[in-house]
């Protein structure tokens, strides 16, 4: 038994009341302003602490296995746990790609085996593999990369992503960009080294026309639809327009905090896939977050290497690490009047859990998952490169000064980190995912 002494404590209805929470067995058995420590075994004295249902990260590259020299299980979880991500959701991209049942089944053992923090994993879509994508188990989704893969991952065009539509009925979360109009503009735009000419390679209009497809695809068949990374102000206007109950769609927090002005500080260290996009998308993306128009927050924690990303472009790969920077990313925004506190947690958590259909997971009410994290919402700190624990070793958001750090991150009722010092005995569960 786990107790929890005087947090302020977000309850489901988004208010905040100060009292103890006592866990049992992984679960939260009890909420109440005193709680006596009758059988405890751990107590933690959380004056002054804000206590938030743990992030669930929808959209992660863990890199294992194959591409280990990146990042790994064990590693990334390390993250995680710092990060106040108590749950993830992995992507297909490995090697061997997740496309059957064994290399899922891979997956899941490594990660028992492995990871800190709870776990979930995607089977990747290709033009020949329906008969896995209806059968994998256990799956939160399909992944289908409309755009900026090449392989067997690439199911880009209209009559190859039909088929997955039209049969059966998980969830298909989208990467979606147009890989047509990105080869035809990489070849106008060849030549160019400057990375910020990537924004414009990958532009607005080849995010819109691949949203727009899987959309009508989606109206088609009444399919469960999860647009990825959503990053252009066009397609959340779009959405606001025709975006059915069955619909949802994510952001990312850099997508929200960083633009192409961040090519000239950080050079190929801002190239991601969908790409930064101009300041004034920024703007649109919040608002369209606030609205309910975009569901909730995934960070798309890609890693690579420092060596990889100093290739110079275009031969350098896309993407930037962030499950241990979104929560005080976002938790600062909060205090910062962007949004409430109460707002992060629904978007990092609850609205997750509600997408994926993961039960028992992001809310603190009896009965639910004791995943937590007890933040720190006075102190300011600056995200060091040295404090990481990412093995590509850096961020993008390095230097910032961000508040609500996690003190505490709790899975399945064990305090998996505390204070700068990790429990590496602790381990995840394989999450559920109701059909």
């Amino acid at each position: 038994m786990l107790l929890i002494r005087q947090s302020r404590i977000l309850l489901p209805n988004g208010e905040f009341f100060i009292g103890d929470v006592l866990t049992q067995a992984g679960k939260i058995v009890q909420i109440a302003s005193e709680i006596p420590d009758t059988d405890v075994s751990t107590i933690i004295d959380a004056t002054g602490l804000t206590l938030l249902p743990g992030a669930i990260d929808p959209q992660v590259h863990f890199r294992e296995p194959g591409l280990e020299h990146k990042e790994d299980l064990h590693t990334a979880s390390r993250a995680c746990a710092r990060g106040g991500v108590t749950s993830f959701l992995e992507m297909p991209n490995t090697r061997p790609l997740t496309t059957t049942q064994a290399a899922l089944d891979d997956k899941l053992q490594r990660a028992a085996q492995k990871c800190l923090v709870n776990y979930g994993f995607f089977i990747g879509a290709t033009p020949e593999n329906l008969p896995d994508l209806l059968e994998a188990k256990p799956a939160c989704g399909i992944k289908i990369f409309m755009g900026s893969m090449h392989g067997p991952l690439l199911v880009s065009r209209e009559e190859e992503l039909e088929p997955i539509f039209a049969k059966g009925k998980r969830l298909i979360a989208v990467h979606a960009e147009d890989q047509a109009r990105i080869d035809a503009r990489r070849q106008e735009f060849a030549g160019i080294t400057d990375p910020a000419v990537h924004s414009q390679i990958q532009d607005e209009q080849a995010a819109l026309n691949a949203t727009k497809l899987a959309l009508k695809l989606s109206k088609k068949y009444q399919r469960r639809l999860h647009i990825l990374h959503l990053s252009t102000g066009i397609e959340a206007e779009f959405l606001r327009q025709d975006k059915p109950s069955w619909v949802t769609a994510e952001v990312t927090p850099q997508h929200l905090l960083l633009n192409t002005e961040a090519y000239e500080k950080l050079g190929t260290l801002a190239q991601m896939n969908p790409p930064l996009r101009s300041p004034e998308n920024n703007d649109i993306l919040w608002k369209a977050l606030l609205d309910g128009v975009i569901d909730l927050i995934a960070t798309d924690h890609a890693p690579h290497t420092l060596e990889e990303k100093a290739k110079g472009y275009p031969n350098t790969p896309s993407g930037m690490p962030g499950v241990e920077t979104s929560l005080p990313l976002m938790l600062t925004q909060a205090m910062q009047g962007c949004c409430t506190v109460a707002q992060v947690a629904n978007w990092m958590s609850t609205a997750v859990a509600k997408a994926y259909k993961i039960p028992n997971k992001g809310a603190i009410a009896p009965g639910y998952d004791a995943d937590l994290v007890l933040v720190d919402l006075e102190t300011y700190r600056p995200v060091l490169r040295e404090e990481l624990q990412t093995k590509c070793g850096w961020s993008p958001f390095e230097g910032w000064n961000l508040t609500g750090w996690p003190v505490v991150t709790i899975v399945g009722g064990q305090v998996v980190y505390e204070r700068g010092k990790f429990y590496p005995n602790v381990r995840g569960k394989a999450l559920r995912f109701e059909e």
